[in-house]
């Protein structure tokens, strides 16, 4: 009886909480600069590393990073080779069948990215019918085509690298995916490109964590909410982001979605 009671007091059954660990394991993007970028010595950077060693830090754990793909972040939860993903992970309906979200941790909006020297694009419609770069196992086109009166061509590519070296190129005139995401390919490159700031649909981007751990969920909103009050999230983001034009008039905790 005292077993399952000290069982149960974490919240799960049979499943060792995240509190329980002196390590976390965590999944993080190698390949987005400003977000998740593994350096040629093998540290990662970004915001997204920043906050997850701010989150470790807070919960008195020590951290480890493994990479992970876009397609890769669920399954790296489910397999429990990872105990939380931080790798721009959106808050979705059928993501939440297969594992829980703690935050979201930061409010982001789908945008476009285009070469400086465009002239006239203020807006998405002002790109109708023009070749937009597609990452493969992505779906930011689609909801770009989802918008009233908009179409779109596409050229397929393996990465935002491979999109960068394209609209370099003039293969195509625009990449559209997570703002954040775009920021961070602007600062790379320092100059000329822009962001349209066209904000077609809202992304929550959340923790992954496995399901069931409701008490280690809880424990994560708590920090969150802790690093917007302390003004740690806006520092953080201003480091990464600052003169890239995203957009940081208004940087406050996002509306969570709840631990069950």
């Amino acid at each position: 009886m005292l077993a399952a009671g000290a069982v149960s007091g974490c919240g799960q059954v049979g499943k060792e909480s995240l509190l329980d660990k002196e390590t976390l394991v965590v999944g993080v993007r190698p390949d987005l600069p400003g977000l998740g970028l593994r350096r040629p010595d093998g540290h990662y950077e970004g915001f997204d590393i920043d906050v997850a060693r701010h989150v470790a830090d807070r919960l008195g754990k020590k951290v480890r990073f493994v990479k992970v793909l876009a397609s890769e972040r669920i399954e790296v939860l489910t397999s429990g080779r990872a105990d939380l993903v931080f790798a721009t992970l959106s808050v979705t309906p059928e993501r939440k069948t297969k594992i829980a979200f703690a935050g979201p941790y930061y409010m982001s909006y789908q945008d476009i990215l285009v070469r400086s020297d465009e002239r006239g694009i203020s807006g998405v419609r002002d790109l109708k019918g023009r070749r937009f770069c597609a990452v493969e196992g992505a779906d930011p086109v689609q909801r770009l085509r989802a918008v009233h009166g908009m179409t779109a061509r596409t050229v397929p590519a393996k990465s935002y690298d491979e999109c960068m070296s394209m609209i370099k190129a003039r293969t195509v005139d625009a990449i559209t995916t997570n703002d954040v995401i775009l920021a961070g390919l602007i600062r790379r490159e320092g100059r000329g490109f822009r962001l349209v700031r066209a904000r077609i649909s809202e992304q929550n981007t959340g923790i992954g964590l496995g399901k069931g751990d409701v008490e280690g969920c809880e424990a994560l909103n708590r920090v969150i909410t802790g690093m917007y009050q302390d003004g740690t999230a806006e520092k953080l983001m201003r480091r990464w982001f600052d003169g890239t034009g995203l957009d940081l008039s208004i940087i406050e905790v996002p509306q969570f979605e709840g631990c069950v």
